[in-house]
């Protein structure tokens, strides 16, 4: 049993990376579709797809490359809030990542979100993790 599912998560997609994957399986749940929604809808990732199965699903990521260098699009995820030690923040004091070229991830009232969305929305919470 996994006690930090998020962990494992972007372990999972950050060894599927350094070995140049080309697509990774991850068991499913709500809030590792959110991730995985967002790590696509700011080009982190080039596709993914979720199946169901009999237990909780899968979800398969397409990892993206840079096509004439095989780097990976993703070049860091570092996890932040963990469960021995939660990290919130508010709204006003949301990281900015690399001066805006990464992203928080932050788990909010509202769903989990980018931190740029956060601040648009004025929302603080628990920050999950950092992409870039």
């Amino acid at each position: 049993m996994v006690t930090d599912p998020i962990a494992d998560f972007l372990t999972r997609v950050r060894n599927a990376s350094s070995a140049q994957l080309k697509i990774v399986e991850i068991p499913a749940s709500n809030t590792k579709k959110a991730l995985t929604k967002i790590l696509f809808d700011q080009g982190y990732i080039s596709n993914y797809m979720f199946e169901e199965d009999n237990k909780q699903g899968v979800i398969k990521i397409a990892l993206k490359y840079n096509p004439s260098t095989k780097v990976p699009a993703i070049t860091k995820l570092q996890r932040v809030s963990k469960p021995g030690l939660r990290k919130y923040s508010s709204s006003t004091e949301l990281p900015r990542i690399l001066n805006g070229l990464g992203i928080a991830i932050v788990s909010t009232s509202k769903g989990v979100i980018t931190d740029k969305e956060a601040r648009k929305l004025n929302v603080g919470g628990e920050v999950l993790c950092y992409v870039y």
